[in-house]
């Protein structure tokens, strides 16, 4: 293993910033941009020698590899917690825009919401993974959540409450228990967790999610972070009376200034709900 591979690792290893899949993110984020580097002709790197022709070097590839804005933006906040790391934060500029980099586009061109009928829960053969993906259907979880849930902790009566170590980024949220059959599923969840989390004793968070994986896949089960997508647009429905545009709803241009603040204080709620902190990235979930 090169110097610089080991050293970002090293750096990753002893961080516990962001949630469990963060730090694995960043890890392998980090790994690639360490190989890249390399292929770039910039050898004989260590973590300390980041400067900023690294970063420009990197950028420019990046663009000119057509790789979307998300993903790039994505790349950069590695660059910047390695930088940060290391006592270089000045190396990399605080604004993607100094490096010509296009704003991320929210829009998204279709729904990407899924079901998940009982005939598909059945083909699920790890009770525990079952109960994850109910839970992420009925209350819009992330996978990792949905995992590490406690649902006796959790369960508050009128909400959920979720805390900064089950969540992406850390920050603790709640979620409104709003029907019986939510209240309903919470109770099996209970019995089926006891006083713990979905994630059986005898199992580490890794080894539980390796299996959500393969059950899932075994069960024919993909992308199905659309549930959370499914949820967005249920929460929004409920709130303005009317689909959002990816359920077949009017779009923003259709609606009229009455609706149009309807439409914002529902977009707020809904991007809480779901563990955003912006409103922009509803358009993803719901259209715009």
């Amino acid at each position: 293993m090169r110097d610089l591979n080991y050293q970002l690792k090293l750096l990753c290893k002893h961080s516990h910033e962001g949630s469990f899949e963060t730090r694995v993110g960043r890890e392998r984020q980090l790994s690639a941009i360490a190989n890249q580097l390399h292929d770039l002709g910039f050898r004989q790197m260590k973590a300390t020698s980041l400067k900023q022709k690294h970063v420009q070097a990197l950028v420019d590839h990046w663009l000119d590899q057509n790789l979307s804005p998300g993903t790039i933006k994505n790349r950069m906040s590695c660059l910047r917690w390695w930088a940060e790391k290391v006592n270089k934060r000045a190396v990399v500029a605080s604004s993607n825009d100094r490096y010509g980099i296009p704003d991320r586009q929210f829009v998204s061109d279709q729904s990407k919401a899924k079901d998940l009928t009982r005939e598909q829960l059945t083909r699920v053969k790890d009770e525990h993974v079952r109960m994850s993906l109910r839970l992420q259907q009925a209350f819009g979880l992330r996978r990792e959540e949905a995992l590490k849930i406690q649902p006796r902790w959790a369960n508050r009566g009128d909400h959920l409450q979720l805390k900064a170590s089950w969540t992406k980024g850390g920050r603790e949220r709640t979620v409104p228990i709003r029907t019986q059959e939510q209240r309903a599923l919470l109770e099996q969840a209970k019995r089926l967790a006891g006083f713990g989390s979905l994630i059986p004793r005898s199992r580490k968070y890794i080894e539980q999610l390796k299996i959500y994986e393969r059950h899932t896949a075994n069960a024919g089960l993909s992308k199905m972070h659309g549930l959370r997508h499914a949820y967005a647009q249920q929460r929004y429905q409920e709130l303005t009376g009317w689909p959002s545009p990816h359920a077949g709803g009017p779009t923003r241009g259709q609606l009229t200034e009455a609706q149009w603040q309807i439409d914002q204080q529902a977009r707020l709620i809904v991007s809480a709900e779901i563990g955003h902190q912006r409103e922009q990235i509803t358009a993803v979930y719901l259209g715009r």
